[in-house]
């Protein structure tokens, strides 16, 4: 939308150069709608993003948060490729009755032939609730053409029973009578977390989430993916010994499922993982963009990506990281570090390779 608005003439502060929509022919996940930030042409010299949303969105997420001025500089040094799973795209068409949703494995094989088609040796993932749940298996299956994961808000078990019976719940009203104040409420719940009656300058954010629920998200096909995210298989247990990837696990200290991300990193292996809490807020993307763009630069020059780029951060709340890591990820990253943080309300190794806080 940016581009063409340029192309008429409106001048627009951060337009990017190159955007491009893509619609990429998979085996098993249909025809995946890909927008694509920054030119390919620079693949290989430039760091390549993979996002995938979570339920109740689409890239529309991660281009918001890629316009923050902090993400300025990371986006000009970048490319991003953002995969909008099957009919979760603004407007879309109700899916055929007769297509099958693919589980989150069969995503993850969908995205190895989206960076196939692309010709894109290896990726950074990013990803969100549902979607940083398929990328975790994309890097079990691909470690090779994985080169991180940046996961936010990522669970590894099964749904539990009170999360079953209430995304049953969800799930029925979405198929039976569309988008409904119930179904809308747990999935503000779901992305904004615990306390939002205590939270302060939410209430924008909340209402922009809402009225896309209730104008540009199709129901039905919302349903879909509600469903296959319900029926997820635990990973917790092969996670150490088949993720072979380096992962930055990230949530924030108010998220919906905090426990389940606290789960996930006790079972990743901790040479190769790092847990990134930032307190005080439950939707990482829209209340703490400037903390996790920090984090994000932080975790990428480890990969060995964005050495140049300065690192900055001018936020007075506290994030804390905890992980091990392998002397060469701490050896890049170590030249911006500081080591202000506490980990008392935390049962996580307190082994830390990342300090993302100012000292107060």
């Amino acid at each position: 939308m940016a581009a063409d608005n340029a192309k008429n003439g409106d001048a627009l502060p951060h337009v990017d150069t190159h955007r491009e929509k893509r619609i990429i022919s998979t085996s098993n996940c249909g025809n995946l709608t890909v927008h694509i930030q920054g030119s390919l042409q620079h693949g290989n010299a430039k760091p390549v993003f993979l996002t995938v949303h979570d339920m109740g969105s689409n890239h529309a997420e991660f281009c918001k948060f890629l316009d923050h001025p902090s993400m300025l500089d990371v986006k000009e040094r970048s490319v991003f490729v953002h995969v909008d799973l099957p009919g979760q795209e603004d407007y879309a068409p109700d899916l055929p009755e007769d297509f099958l949703f693919p589980d989150m494995r069969t995503i993850g094989h969908g995205l190895m032939e989206v960076i196939d088609a692309l010709s894109i040796p290896y990726v950074i993932g990013l990803g969100e609730g549902a979607g940083a749940n398929i990328l975790a298996r994309f890097g079990m299956d691909y470690p090779q053409r994985s080169l991180g994961l940046i996961l936010i808000h990522c669970t590894s078990t099964v749904a539990g029973v009170m999360e079953y019976f209430r995304d049953k719940l969800i799930n029925w009203k979405l198929s039976n009578v569309g988008m409904n104040p119930t179904a809308e409420q747990y999935l503000v719940f779901h992305k904004f977390g615990r306390q939002l009656e205590r939270s302060e300058n939410k209430e924008k954010v909340i209402n922009e989430y809402q009225h896309k629920l209730r104008s540009t998200i199709n129901p039905k096909n919302l349903r879909r993916y509600v469903e296959t995210f319900l029926n997820r298989t635990d990973l917790s247990e092969v996670l150490e010994s088949q993720l072979k990837t380096d992962v930055m696990l990230v949530a924030g200290s108010l998220a919906s499922h905090l426990h389940t991300v606290r789960t996930m990193a006790n079972h990743l292996n901790k040479t190769k993982s790092t847990l990134v809490l930032i307190d005080g807020v439950g939707d990482v993307l829209n209340e703490a963009p400037e903390k996790f763009a920090h984090n994000l630069v932080l975790y990428v020059q480890g990969l060995g990506k964005l050495s140049s780029l300065p690192v900055t951060g001018s936020w007075n709340a506290r994030s804390r990281t905890t992980s091990q890591s392998s002397d060469a990820q701490d050896a890049e990253a170590g030249r911006h570090r500081s080591r202000a943080m506490s980990m008392e309300e935390y049962d996580i190794p307190n082994v830390r390779r990342l300090s993302l806080a100012k000292k107060d």
